[in-house]
């Protein structure tokens, strides 16, 4: 096992009355493809978001691997959210470019970690195109390689594969087994169990804002005493998903007054899945 790159302790995440997370503990080590899984609303993404800076625990902590503060992670992690973020009058080398200056990245050494991976998720051609026409595969694709310009230690994908075609998922799982092999850290969101089988050597469930289990693939079908992940996550999620989607918020009076008119089936502490 490499090195301890992230640690979560006790990490706990309300909003308002509503708790997202609770008590959650792992260490991300070198080297490891993780795979987060867990049912729309499980908590996925607001433990990525936890992890990157965005968010800040209600309880607990997260420190990288020297100690420090997750705060001082800027150049540490490469973040690729669901929503791709990208500027639609810039084209793709652009939208990098800025990023990679934004950390403190040379112009020469970005284009230089931008060729190897554009090569790879077959965008050379497309590097110098705005982005406002690209399709979706052509949007997560640059937000991935604007996610790798800086060398982070940590890359953390929210799911990935999302919404793509057949051929852009793999080419993206491709690129996570390529960084993998050559001992790169991945943490990968998805609700997709062949996709997590497939990608990652460690399997992280999340239930109900909790870790049910924390393991490899073999390892979980093991305790299930299963032969597939799938009956094996089925096994460790037995229970209810809730509802409610990660991030959930309160709402003001005014958001529920006008919940209310169009949607008066609808509870207001509840918020819809993004």
């Amino acid at each position: 096992m490499g090195e301890s790159l992230l640690s979560v302790r006790n990490v706990t995440k309300s909003f308002g009355e509503i708790e997202a997370l609770s008590s959650v503990s792992l260490d991300i080590f070198e080297g490891e493809i993780i795979g987060l899984v867990g049912s729309n609303g499980a908590g996925k993404t607001t433990l990525l978001r936890l992890l990157s800076g965005v968010y800040r625990p209600s309880s607990g902590s997260i420190t990288l691997g020297s100690g420090s503060p997750i705060s001082e992670s800027r150049q540490y992690l490469g973040v690729v959210p669901e929503s791709t973020g990208l500027y639609s009058r810039l084209t793709a080398w652009e939208n990098i470019r800025y990023h990679s200056r934004l950390y403190g990245v040379s112009d020469e050494e970005a284009w230089k970690r931008t060729s190897f991976f554009a090569s790879h998720l077959g965008m050379s051609d497309s590097l110098g195109r705005h982005t406002k026409g690209f399709s979706r595969g052509m949007r997560q694709k640059t937000a991935l390689l604007r996610a790798l310009a800086h060398a982070p230690r940590v890359l953390l994908l929210d799911e990935p594969t999302a919404g793509l075609d057949v051929t852009s998922a793999r080419t993206v799982r491709k690129l996570v087994e390529d960084l993998g092999s050559q001992g790169g850290t991945v943490v990968y969101s998805t609700h997709q169990l062949a996709e997590a089988e497939q990608v990652c050597n460690r399997i992280v469930i999340i239930h109900n804002g909790e870790v049910r289990a924390d393991g490899t693939p073999q390892e979980l079908m093991e305790r299930t005493g299963t032969n597939r992940l799938e009956d094996a996550y089925v096994s460790l999620t037995h229970d209810q998903a809730r509802i409610r989607t990660e991030d959930s918020k309160p709402l003001s009076s005014w958001a529920k007054w006008w919940r209310g008119i169009f949607t008066p089936n609808v509870p207001a502490e509840v918020s819809e899945d993004e």
